[in-house]
């Protein structure tokens, strides 16, 4: 299982969609829990991933580097800004499988989301740590309504990222900071992943498979049959707060609903397949690719119906597209232009939800 273990809920950024800091009646900012409590409940898992998650977890780096140490997991994962990843001695560095990156497209883009200059800063740290991390580089995008798909994903690409993901902040977003959603999903957000598509195609008939974490992801499962949330959450991904709860998603520590056990309470065995997606996503036509994309906003519905069925429809074009691709990827595949092997993604649960 995927074990998402905030270090802190402190952060380092205060960015437009996000607000910096989770509050200390939310999720306190120190670990209260031993080591050994963790520990306990991962060695009785032989497939564990760890997922080290904030705020910004490198602010608790010798509390990385003791779990590291002391919990016996298969995997170890780093979600972060990029700002402290420059600190990580080189020998925890080869030990991490994957290093996701917070960054959002061209520099103007993040610079006016997560700080003036800051691309420009991780960018910097990302080079410090191209010797010694020889693991998945990925890059994950806040999408916004300045966000062009295109142009900022292929752009994080020729920067040297394995892998790009992305998530949509409609639900995060400040009121007022999307003016016209519906046009942004019609006229520049879905023309955008068909382009991205077409240009995907195009490099991989010259061998070349581009790392687009949501077009391989669910291409993966078109061609597999695999089903329900691809996030694992509620199923077999869990997230352990600071203060020793164990979630079915990372997101929203102070919800009832969220919280599945104690730890030190719980074994591996007792949280799988807790909680599953519920109401009309059960019966959505690609509901068996999408598994209904979140479980935080199928529980919590903060979204108008509207908004729901406009981020619905960014997900049933996605799925369409790659429907769509589906006979030419096969094609190649068949002809040995590309491998099943490069194609498959992910290689295990790395946090990257596959679904935006």
């Amino acid at each position: 299982m995927l074990y998402i273990v905030s270090t802190t809920g402190k952060c380092n950024l205060s960015c437009t969609y996000c607000g910096g800091s989770v509050s200390e009646s939310v999720m306190p900012s120190e670990v209260g829990y031993d080591v050994e409590t963790l520990s306990a409940l991962v060695q009785k898992d032989d497939d564990a991933t760890i997922a080290f998650y904030g705020g910004e977890p490198l602010l608790r780096l010798p509390l990385i580097q003791d779990m590291m140490d002391r919990v016996p997991a298969k995997r170890f994962v780093l979600q972060t800004n990029g700002l402290l990843l420059h600190r990580i001695p080189e020998s925890y560095l080869k030990r991490l499988d994957t290093i996701l990156v917070s960054l959002d497209g061209r520099p103007q883009l993040t610079d006016a989301h997560r700080g003036r200059g800051l691309q420009e800063k991780v960018m910097a740290n990302v080079g410090k740590i191209s010797g010694g991390f020889s693991g998945d580089l990925v890059a994950r995008m806040t999408v916004t309504q300045d966000s062009d798909i295109y142009e900022d994903v292929t752009y994080l690409l020729s920067k040297g990222f394995d892998h790009v993901h992305w998530q949509l902040s409609a639900i995060w977003s400040p009121e007022g900071s999307w003016t016209d959603l519906p046009r942004w999903v019609e006229e520049r957000y879905n023309p955008g992943i068909t382009r991205l598509k077409e240009h995907w195609l195009r490099e991989m008939a010259q061998g070349r498979v581009l790392g687009i974490v949501p077009f391989q992801g669910v291409m993966s499962r078109l061609r597999s049959g695999t089903t329900g949330l691809p996030c694992g959450a509620g199923r077999d991904a869990f997230a352990v707060t600071t203060d020793g709860w164990i979630l079915a998603c990372p997101i929203g520590p102070e919800y009832e609903w969220n919280r599945v056990a104690r730890l030190g309470e719980a074994e591996p065995a007792d949280l799988k397949d807790r909680l599953h997606i519920e109401g009309p996503c059960r019966t959505c036509d690609v509901a068996d690719v999408c598994g209904g994309r979140c479980l935080f906003a199928n529980r919590e519905g903060h979204w108008e119906q509207e908004q729901f069925d406009l981020v619905c429809r960014t997900v049933k074009h996605l799925v369409r597209e790659m429907m769509d691709a589906l006979p030419t990827v096969d094609r190649l595949v068949a002809d040995g232009v590309v491998t099943r092997e490069r194609l498959d993604y992910p290689p295990f649960n790395n946090t990257t939800e596959i679904v935006p």
